[in-house]
């Protein structure tokens, strides 16, 4: 890329929420101050309809005390967007970018915002109106191709364990059969967290079920009476994204009415129809007295008070490197690369094209799932801890000796 221009620069956040968007947000900020190539830093309110309907605040002066609180807070300080963009969509945010003279565009948010990003840099390119477009990773289904993880996954994570430490105990003073649902379509990290917790041999979730491995009524059924028979009691996470043995979602099938997202997918979060689904199947036919059920729906994804330190951390130095590499390069998405893991846990970011990370996801490896397809390996675990961090210890007197 020739010399960095002199310009205008735009960031946006797209997509669902997370507990660590607005860190990323906040590096942005910090990073865009140092490079006198950006003229005043501009952020989207609502994304790419922001965009088009020239509706931006200026991001340039606001002071350090406030970015600390933006960086701790859930959700997207400056709005989000589900609009997904066509080519002539991206031409209207051309012509506001044109009448601002924006050529820095960053945009914070999972596989759809990396093609809005790549569309909206291969366009200008056409109009031989060069842009930097660059991609800041963001998704609690840490499900984008290249990097190691995605900002927004650890936090998230860490809710999910915490969540399910409180319901196993929860489950321990009332026993029966609790059953979790858990955001996650097409990828099972998500639900995978829900172990991260456990403390003791006998702690739940004592099922896992992710969207990577089918599973008929009759083996969840079979699952569940076993544990019960051990245990007495049975503590079960489980997809949205789940697939029925011929592949088919069981929430779709559940749909009758299925309402749909601007993407065209099934809505799968807080319906609540999953869950009552299961749990009257486990109730009627394993004749089971206590079942309930809960659909976590969207509080997974912007609980305030339970960042983790390792996970906003790295969303701010990705929007930091995003700027930095703007610098040099026309676009791009910023990746993470894992160099140490346990107590060594380190990474280093790099950039990739926008075209490995558009419109792609990735699924969770096998080696994280068990071999009947109910549960998660500790290879996971080892995967997983360190990006969520220290988690709440309990303790449980019901298992001590009788007296």
């Amino acid at each position: 890329m020739a010399k960095a221009p002199k310009a205008n620069a735009v960031v946006g956040q797209s997509g669902g929420p997370t507990g660590v968007i607005n860190a990323s947000l906040v590096g942005v900020i910090e990073e865009a101050r140092k490079h006198p190539e950006i003229e005043h830093l501009y952020g989207a309110v609502h994304a790419v309809a922001g965009m088009v309907k020239d509706d931006f605040v200026d991001l340039g002066k606001l002071p350090a005390d406030t970015l600390e609180v933006v960086a701790a807070s859930p959700s997207s300080a400056i709005a989000t967007s589900r609009d997904k963009p066509d080519r002539d969509y991206c031409a209207k945010i051309l012509e506001v970018f044109k009448k601002r003279n924006i050529r820095y565009f960053f945009y914070i948010g999972g596989n759809d915002s990396a093609n809005t990003a790549h569309i909206l840099n291969t366009m200008a390119d056409e109009m031989n109106f060069d842009i930097c477009s660059f991609h800041i990773p963001k998704t609690v289904d840490n499900d984008l191709l290249i990097t190691d993880h995605c900002p927004g996954f650890g936090t998230a994570a860490k809710f999910e364990a915490c969540a399910l430490m409180g319901d196993d105990l929860d489950n321990r003073a009332l026993p029966g059969v609790k059953i979790d649902v858990i955001m996650g379509r097409h990828a099972g990290f998500l639900t995978a967290s829900s172990v991260l917790g456990r403390q003791r041999d006998d702690d739940g979730p004592h099922l896992v079920y992710v969207p990577e491995r089918p599973i008929s009524m009759d083996k969840f059924l079979g699952d569940v009476q076993g544990v019960l028979k051990k245990l007495g009691r049975c503590v079960v996470a489980v997809s949205e994204g789940i697939c029925d043995a011929d592949g088919v979602t069981w929430a779709k099938k559940l749909a009758e009415q299925a309402e749909v997202d601007a993407h065209g997918n099934i809505q799968l979060s807080g319906t609540g129809a999953l869950a009552d689904f299961l749990a009257g199947e486990v109730k009627s036919k394993l004749d089971v007295k206590r079942v309930r059920a809960d659909t976590f729906g969207y509080l997974q994804r912007s609980f305030a008070g339970i960042q983790s330190a390792v996970d906003v951390d790295e969303a701010r130095r990705c929007g930091r490197e995003a700027v930095k590499l703007a610098m040099e390069h026309d676009n791009g998405s910023v990746a993470i690369r894992r160099t140490g893991n346990g107590a060594n846990y380190a990474v280093e970011l790099f950039r990739t094209e926008l075209k490995n990370v558009a419109e792609k996801t990735k699924s969770m490896p096998d080696e994280f799932i068990n071999a009947q397809g109910n549960g998660i390996t500790d290879a996971f675990v080892e995967y997983a801890m360190p990006l969520v961090g220290e988690l709440p210890r309990t303790e449980y007197l019901g298992n001590y000796p009788r007296v």
